[in-house]
């Protein structure tokens, strides 16, 4: 199937793709809060910047998760291993030079005593699978939360009419 943009217009699409604060990162981001995980963002560590610019930084932990578009990083599902027909040379050495890249990186990281997690887009999808990954690799919050539950009403002096009710 032939493009139907044109160049100057596919070119400002691509354009506009950022690195940061994707939506497959903003959902990992999300779900990992509800659950008391607390990290730094894009790489930032007490020391400065680590290798690759991880997107979650679990400093205390020595942990650190990217997440990945599976057509930008090559992966091995579907949309992965589309190659685009448009300018093929190009989008294969630059796919190829990321993949090689992501590898380095990961290996400077496990050198400097981080442990690292991969999170594919496609894979995002399938939420308790997610969930359950992330805790396996993190491990049980530090400040006690496994399970946040933000509809709990407490028998509190704060609330006299609920604790009437209990009397």
């Amino acid at each position: 199937m032939a493009d139907s943009l044109t160049p100057e217009r596919r070119s400002w699409n691509m354009s506009r793709i950022r690195g940061k604060n994707t939506k497959p990162e903003l959902l990992v981001r999300r779900l990992l809060h509800a659950k008391g995980y607390r990290y730094r963002l894009h790489g930032t560590a007490r020391g400065g910047k680590l290798p690759g610019n991880p997107d979650l930084v679990f400093a205390g932990r020595r942990k650190v998760i990217f997440v990945n578009g599976c057509f930008w990083h090559f992966h091995d599902c579907r949309v992965g291993q589309h190659a685009p027909k448009s300018n093929a040379e190009f989008w294969d050495t630059k796919r190829s030079r990321t993949k090689s890249r992501d590898a380095e990186q990961r290996q400077r990281l496990e050198e400097l005593g981080w442990d690292v997690l991969t999170l594919w887009e496609c894979r995002i999808k399938d939420l308790p699978a997610l969930e359950a990954e992330l805790e396996s690799f993190l491990g049980p919050d530090t400040a006690g939360n496994t399970k946040h539950h933000a509809n709990v009403t407490h028998d509190t002096p704060s609330n006299p009419s609920r604790a009437a009710s209990a009397s």
